[in-house]
């Protein structure tokens, strides 16, 4: 869900790098809170790091004994971006200088781990502990995410199973099971209560969020393979997304694989839509090597699908013809990808340990000359 319009253009084709983020571990996830004022990643020093764009003051959360992919927030939204923050958070680190402080909303911080564990945090704390912690899975909990009203948090992971938890306190709620290999990523429909999971085969499961009901299966096949030379599947849905309407669902992952050891195949984005069921191919113009890790479905019209392989990429496609306007490349493997509340910026994990923030605002106008004298 997106804070209010800004009156800030955005144009995919001037994306650029505005700010870099830097730590000592690569990272694996990252999501901007709420509010827009901070970025969170994880690390594989099995932190949680909090960069604060107005401050740039690094924060580690540090509790987890394994890797953390799944970040998400309770309430998974704001009715307003806090009024002393610039427009855009590209405004805030490509300015000479943060911002001395900003008054923000509280929001509660939710994490989840390869051990299969779940942890709640103050999200704004000077000194963050965990508030709790749940035993949420047998394995990797592959994602999470909270209902739009911030009441419910989803989960799902290695042990095929999909669940979901009161978010005010941790409590189980029910238990959707179905699919037969490791569930990669969940979503919560942005206007009907239902939920939808993804699994490593392709197979996109529609559920009624409270009754637990299956409603129907969506196909997103070309996103898995299985290679016989290494018996082994490849695939999964990496990273996966509604539109702020809730009419078209995206999936990114992997495809054309020819080595599932090295992970060789191409990035690629399945768009599913949501009254017809039917899927829908978006593919990078470029001949890149690797995997999709994140896919949003921008309300200007376009999406943005974040990849990597030896290097990373950015690329941005318009939804009405799935024209390729742009491509940036990125010079660290992006092992995730976020886009601020506002809509105007990017943010990618990287494997070199660093998050870049990319703005999609135009530049600013060169200065004029100055008369001669």
């Amino acid at each position: 869900m997106m804070g209010p319009r800004m009156t800030v253009p955005i144009d995919p084709t001037h994306a650029r790098l505005a700010h870099e983020l830097k730590h000592t571990s690569p990272l694996v996830g990252c999501r901007f809170d709420p509010t827009g004022r901070f970025l969170f990643a994880g690390a594989q020093d099995n932190t949680v790091q909090r960069f604060d764009l107005l401050t740039g003051r690094k924060t580690a959360f540090v509790g987890h004994k394994s890797w953390v992919r799944g970040i998400a927030f309770s309430p998974s939204r704001v009715d307003r971006i806090s009024p002393a923050l610039p427009n855009t958070a590209a405004a805030v680190v490509s300015s000479a200088g943060f911002a001395a402080s900003n008054p923000f909303q509280p929001f509660t911080l939710i994490t989840a781990d390869y051990h299969g564990k779940l942890f709640w945090w103050d999200g704004a704390s000077d000194e963050p502990t965990p508030t709790r912690v749940v035993e949420a899975h047998d394995g990797w909990v592959r994602a999470v995410a909270v209902s739009p009203d911030g009441k419910r948090v989803a989960t799902c992971g290695n042990d095929q199973r999909v669940r979901v938890w009161v978010a005010a306190n941790g409590k189980p709620l029910s238990q959707f099971e179905g699919h037969t290999s490791h569930v990669y990523n969940v979503a919560f429909h942005p206007t009907e209560d239902r939920l939808v999971s993804a699994d490593l085969k392709g197979v996109i499961k529609d559920w009624d969020a409270t009754t637990g009901k299956l409603v129907r299966e969506f196909d997103a096949k070309v996103l898995h393979k299985y290679d016989s030379g290494f018996a082994a599947d490849i695939g999964g849905a990496r990273g996966m997304a509604f539109d702020a309407t809730g009419t078209t669902l995206a999936c990114t992952g992997i495809t054309n694989v020819s080595n599932a050891f090295a992970g060789v195949g191409n990035p690629l984005v399945v768009l599913i839509d949501w009254t017809t069921g039917k899927p829908k191919n978006l593919t990078p113009k470029d001949a890149f090597q690797g995997t999709g890790w994140g896919v949003y479905l921008h309300r200007d019209g376009f999406a943005v699908m974040g990849g990597g392989g030896g290097q990373g990429r950015l690329w941005f496609c318009k939804l009405a013809d799935a024209t390729n306007v742009h491509t940036l490349a990125v010079p660290t493997n992006v092992r995730d990808m976020a886009v601020h509340p506002d809509g105007t910026a990017i943010a990618t994990a990287g494997f070199s340990g660093a998050a870049g923030i990319y703005t999609l605002t135009p530049p600013p106008p060169a200065p004029a000359a100055k008369p001669a004298r």
